[in-house]
């Protein structure tokens, strides 16, 4: 038998491995909020992707072109014009407003206003949708307008409502429409007309589809399940570029992203796209909540990515300040100043937040100032919450950091030699958090090749979990649509209806399906290169990752010690594919996932053979 297994091996042009494990003695506790998510406005994130609004461009922006995003209607013989009205708007926060100005309209001949959403609006059947505009009227009476959600090739109308704005005061107007039994689509559109002479001002116009958990002002249930799945342990937000944004002015300014969204002002994004503030701090946190991940708070720190920097010391302070109340706002009883804004806001309980990062990638700042930033954030967030574990963007030599966020992006080639770039790290030195990674291979989302790279830096990461503590991948998100992305080889994709996972997507899921508590001994001989391995197990289970990057199937000799004699059970779990550039795509999401299977193993020793190409999971029964 063993010579069969030889010659079988030879036969494959891989030698045999031994993968030897010390089940009986583990060597260090495995971090329990190893695996979650980095977040940032990047490749329509939030507009477009997780924040499940389908209007676009809701507070009518515009160019010399016009209007972005809206367009004119006039059916029949009806006449109109649209423009912005920069005299008039319902909030301080949004001061102009869309003015249509409507000569001639009939029954036969509505005029209006259509928006074409985000590439489309996604309409299923039996669906209800709820949405809301701010609006005032020239007519004496009231005015009758009629909301609906039209097919781009019919014309047949989905879902619709009607109601009457009244007089030339702002207001909000709150309505819902219900689809029926229709083909689920994405080429579809909003349409806002009346049917009579009348100039109506329109401001702040939403369309939201049922939300993940009914949350108001809330996320798409397919992308939320989607995160569900990578069972996150915490969310890191906003960002990334998103925090520091390309001015100080254009950064993310928690206080101009709470209450309600007329409230809200709006601002320029880091990637050349506009940000409706929808997904404000309150709503970060209700995702945290949603998904039972705890938050991970950048805080703004004095340096935005156009090169402006707040020195330390006095200019800085009022930074400080600002973080000092955004913990409060986060944490504080609502009692507290800024704890009773967010019990107004709708959340009365408190968040429990352990860890702040300050800043991010500081190392760009040519000015060097960020250890002095730094400490000032650190001396004034300590003094408040001394239990808070306090984040630095970079090594610092002046102080030691609670813990040093490490960002990684590679080829494959790279992220195979950083799959062991914390073996050796120094256990006396501060905890590290890899607060962005990804290998950065396939487009728009990760090929196979990517999923390889990463599935082995994750096996550096759970070997060393002792001093990685956190890690998540970046970027999380990508609208595929045209115009879509600003940056490659992301974790999941999507367009207005449908959204896939990429093939790094599933690795995560299956590592973090099966991750012990303790870290075990192991050691490997006899394989190559490309093979990557980590163990990690609790008293009920044994969790083996296996990494086989070669394009021939690897023999592998797994070996026990202390597992027990007697039969134990096995669930493997394998995601493999032919070729590295093979990957998953939004009309062909399920090319690659992974297979389930079952295994017995009889006393200390499993002959096993890895695919070629191939993850593996092994949750191994210790009873």
């Amino acid at each position: 038998m063993v010579f069969i297994f030889l010659l079988s091996a030879m036969a494959f042009g891989q030698t045999p491995a031994t993968l030897k494990i010390d089940v009986a003695h583990p060597k260090a506790a495995v971090s329990p909020i190893l695996y979650g998510l980095m977040t940032e406005e990047i490749n329509y994130s939030y507009d477009g992707g997780l924040y499940a609004e389908l209007v676009r461009n809701r507070t009518f922006r515009n160019d010399w072109s016009g209007i972005l995003n809206w367009y004119l209607i006039e059916k029949g013989s009806a006449s109109a014009t649209m423009s912005i009205d920069r005299s008039t708007g319902p909030s301080k926060a949004l001061t102009t407003s869309a003015k249509m100005e409507v000569t001639k309209a009939d029954a036969n001949s509505p005029a209006g206003l259509l928006n074409e959403g985000y590439w489309g609006m996604a309409v299923r059947p039996n669906s209800r949708y709820k949405g809301s505009f701010f609006a005032k009227s020239s007519s004496m009476g009231p005015l009758p307008v009629r909301v609906a959600l039209v097919a781009d090739q019919s014309g047949q109308v989905l879902a619709k409502t009607s109601l009457a704005v009244l007089g030339n005061a702002w207001k909000e107007y709150k309505f819902e429409m219900q689809s029926g039994s229709v083909a689920a689509s994405a080429e579809n559109h909003l349409e806002i007309t009346v049917e009579q002479p009348a100039t109506l001002w329109l401001q702040l116009v939403s369309v939201f589809p049922p939300t993940y958990k009914g949350r108001a002002n809330g996320n798409r249930i397919d992308i939320m399940e989607k995160m569900a799945a990578m069972r996150p342990s915490f969310l890191r937000f906003p960002g990334g570029n998103y925090l520091e944004g390309n001015r100080i002015e254009t950064r993310f300014d928690w206080k101009k992203m709470i209450g309600p969204n007329v409230d809200r002002p709006t601002h320029p994004g880091t990637w050349n796209y506009h940000s409706t503030d929808g997904m404000g701090l309150l709503e970060f946190l209700e995702w945290c909540e949603d998904l039972n991940m705890e938050p991970l708070l950048g805080i703004y720190a004095g340096y935005s990515l156009g090169g402006q920097v707040v020195k330390p010391g006095p200019d800085l302070e009022t930074y400080v300040q600002e973080g000092l109340e955004e913990l409060e706002y986060v944490t504080g009883a609502s009692d507290t100043k800024w704890g009773a804004v967010r019990a107004r806001d709708g959340h009365p309980a408190p968040f429990k937040v352990r860890y702040v990062e300050i800043g991010n990638e500081d190392q760009f700042d040519k000015a060097k100032t960020y250890e002095g930033r730094y400490a000032q954030f650190y001396k004034a967030i300590k003094a408040k919450y001394p239990e808070m574990q306090i984040i630095a963007t970079m090594p610092i030599n002046e102080m030691r950091p609670d813990v040093v966020d490490d960002h990684y992006y590679k080829r494959e080639r790279g992220m195979f030699e950083e799959a062991r770039h914390y073996d050796n790290t120094d256990r006396k030195g501060p905890k590290i958090f890899v607060g962005e990674w990804a290998t950065r291979e396939g487009s728009p989302t990760t090929n196979f090749g990517g999923a390889l790279g990463d599935a082995a830096f994750m096996t550096g990461m759970e070997r060393n979990s002792d001093i990685v503590i956190m890690s998540a991948y970046a970027p999380l998100f990508v609208n595929v649509s045209p115009g879509g992305m600003q940056w490659s080889s992301d974790l999941i994709g999507y367009d207005a209806l449908n959204s896939y996972g990429s093939p790094s997507y599933y690795a995560q899921v299956m590592f973090a399906a099966c991750l012990g508590d303790h870290i075990n001994e192991a050691s490997v001989s006899g394989a190559g290169d490309k093979f990557f391995y980590a163990v990690t197990s609790t008293p009920k289970k044994l969790c083996v990752k296996l990494v086989n990057a070669t394009s021939v199937p690897q023999p592998l000799s797994i070996e026990l010690t202390g597992i027990g004699a007697g039969a134990h059970s096995a669930q493997i779990q394998t995601l493999k594919a032919n070729t590295i550039w093979a990957t998953n795509t939004i009309a062909q999401p399920t090319r690659i996932v992974p297979v389930k299977a079952t295994a017995s193993i009889n006393g200390e020793r499993l002959q096993h053979t890895m695919p070629a190409y191939s993850i593996q999971v092994l949750q191994i029964d210790r009873k």
